[in-house]
């Protein structure tokens, strides 16, 4: 059997495993929602929103707007494949059991690349809304920066990298009962500074609307802006949805709970996200609070709110480890699955018995975190989780197209509406946004993956489980 038709059987799939590699069943769809906007809801709109305002004005709302459309196609295609694949390993997954193992390889790797930069960037937002607690507590300038920003290290994000893969590391229903209720605090937080932005709202922030055009265009400074530039990187603010279906093999009833988890946390989110846009330009220019790391907090000190804006940071501070623990969660998950599949080496898949979580993959994807973070700047770890991102939606739509054309009687309890549409649809944005991403992060993904293959072809091609299932029957 060649390696390119090399495809796990969804029946396989679905089967179960040996007690020492199967998750326990904890999560119900509650849980799931909270997963999902914990991860959705975070360092994108109390970071990114100021990068994404400077660089494409006020039509950053457009920004949004485009960005939320692509993952809406996207969402609506892992809400099929969740439910009739109901396993761990999310698009990875797919991949594997409807366009063969290398191409799972493929999305698997910018899975992991997604996953762990996406829990990088984030305990680096942390790190910046943290800043003031650390400085009080004495903590040197030097360890509250990476080498970017004239520090050493960002001592911040790693430590809190590492307190999140200890917490996950306790339990799967533990992790998501605390995630329940830091998520309900940030959108406390959210609500507080949309209703303290209303009175000083000024429609006339509004205008030039797209001040550096709709493309993605090289700006005098060599950086793209524009509204497509600016969603590009605002796209990174809205997946998550993702993550919950990382979950499906944790999850009680997943042929119900993984449709409402993943559709529900994402029209939530792309409400709370137009408005608290729409907020913050009326109250603000774009080209003033986007030169913050913090625009929430700024805007809300300049609205003379200062209490406020400190209320605001310090949800920010509790809340934003929500973000690292769902993508945190989800890429143990993913190495979990490609362990145990024997992509990896299959020792890294072992569950512990008493948490039921696999707490060696969980603790060294915080180490991996950890170390990211304390050495690079947000807006280049976001970019290239995002090309990773991009990589694995345009996976599942096509996984959908080859699935329905190959299997078109299995059972669909989601079915995506008007597929033939919102397959092709969801792609073909994904790649435009792709296209729109910088020159340096689309290389930094090829290198990435040029890498990857390697490692495939050294290990992963000979000693996955279906590898070796062919040396056996050969």
């Amino acid at each position: 059997m060649s390696i390119w038709t090399r495809r796990k059987a969804i029946d396989s799939i679905t089967a179960g495993h040996a007690d020492s590699h199967q998750l326990k069943k904890t999560l119900s769809w509650p849980h799931l929602v909270a997963l999902g906007v914990g991860a959705i809801v975070g360092t994108g709109i109390y970071t990114l929103t100021g990068v994404g305002a400077g660089l494409a004005g006020p039509g950053v709302i457009l920004s949004f707007l485009i960005a939320g459309a692509v993952c809406a196609c996207a969402a609506l295609c892992y809400a099929e494949l969740s439910t009739m694949i109901p396993a761990a390993g999310s698009a990875y997954t797919y991949s594997y059991a409807a366009m063969g193992e290398p191409v799972a390889w493929f999305v698997g790797w910018s899975l992991i690349l997604e996953y762990t930069l996406v829990c990088a960037a984030v305990a680096v937002g942390w790190s910046a809304h943290a800043h003031g607690l650390f400085t009080i507590a004495g903590f040197p300038d030097a360890l509250l920066a990476g080498p970017h920003a004239g520090g050493i290290v960002n001592l911040p994000a790693v430590i809190i990298s590492m307190a999140v893969a200890g917490l996950l590391a306790l339990g799967t229903r533990e992790s998501a009962t605390v995630n329940m209720v830091l998520v309900f605090v940030k959108i406390v937080a959210l609500i507080i500074f949309v209703a303290l932005c209303l009175p000083a709202f000024d429609a006339s922030h509004f205008t030039p609307f797209m001040p550096n055009g709709f493309p993605a265009v090289v700006g005098p400074d060599g950086v793209k802006v524009g509204v497509m530039a600016a969603a590009s990187l605002i796209f990174f603010a809205f997946y998550g949805f993702d993550a919950v279906s990382t979950a499906a093999e944790e999850t009680k009833n997943p042929k119900r709970d993984l449709t409402i988890g993943i559709v529900g946390s994402m029209a939530v989110c792309t409400a709370i996200y137009m408005i608290v846009a729409a907020a913050s330009i009326g109250a603000s220019r774009t080209e003033v609070f986007s030169k913050s790391e913090a625009p929430l907090v700024f805007i809300l000190e300049t609205l003379s709110h200062p209490k406020m804006a400190q209320l605001v940071a310090l949800a920010a501070v509790v809340a934003l480890p929500t973000v690292i623990l769902a993508f945190m969660y989800g890429q143990s998950r993913i190495f979990f699955v490609m362990a145990r599949d024997g992509l990896l080496p299959r020792a890294l898949s072992r569950v512990n018995a008493k948490t039921g979580t696999p707490v060696l993959m969980t603790l060294l994807t915080g180490a991996l975190s950890a170390v990211l973070s304390g050495f690079l700047s947000l807006k280049d770890i976001a970019e290239l989780a995002n090309a990773g991102t991009l990589a694995a939606f345009i996976a599942v739509g096509l996984s959908v197209i080859v699935l329905r054309r190959r299997e078109p009687n299995r059972p669909r309890v989601f079915a995506t509406p008007a597929w033939q549409v919102v397959a092709p649809a969801g792609i073909l944005g994904c790649l435009y946004l792709f296209y729109s991403l910088p020159a340096k992060t689309q290389i930094y993904f090829l290198i990435a993956h040029v890498i990857g293959a390697a490692v495939y072809v050294v290990y992963g091609m000979r000693k996955s489980v279906l590898a070796q299932a062919e040396k056996a029957s050969s």
